[in-house]
């Protein structure tokens, strides 16, 4: 059990909390390694740099993480003030989501699972320095 009052840990909680600003897309439709492919891609790039890979990046992921990269440099902008020539793309990652199972009946009445897999995938942005 923590010790001190509720708000006190709270307050402390939020003091640690990460400050940078970030979007967060849940139950993507698409596998972790598919969606990591394209977020190597603009790891550690500048925003404008960024968005024109996605732009021309023929993955399916290209355009989730687009549209993600997008809400995360509006939050920077409108949540914390800051320009977004100065951003640069400091994390992205993709964690395994829940998968869906389906069934595909095959040869002589057997049923083989299909999985259907989901990710959550992250980014957060920096200023540069």
């Amino acid at each position: 059990m923590a010790k001190g009052h509720r708000s006190q840990i709270k307050r402390e909680r939020n003091a640690q909390k990460d400050t940078r600003p970030s979007a967060k897309l849940s139950f993507a439709r698409v596998s972790v390694t598919k969606a990591c492919f394209v977020l190597d891609a603009i790891r550690g790039k500048g925003v404008t740099e960024a968005l024109a890979i996605l732009e021309y990046n023929p993955r399916y992921a290209s355009s989730l993480v687009k549209k993600l990269l997008q809400s995360a440099i509006a939050n920077a902008e409108n949540n914390n003030g800051l320009k977004a020539e100065n951003l640069y793309v400091a994390e992205c990652y993709a964690n395994k989501g829940p998968i869906m199972k389906r069934v595909r009946p095959r040869a002589q009445g057997r049923a083989y699972r299909i999985e259907k897999r989901m990710s959550h995938i992250t980014l957060v942005l920096d200023e540069k320095k």
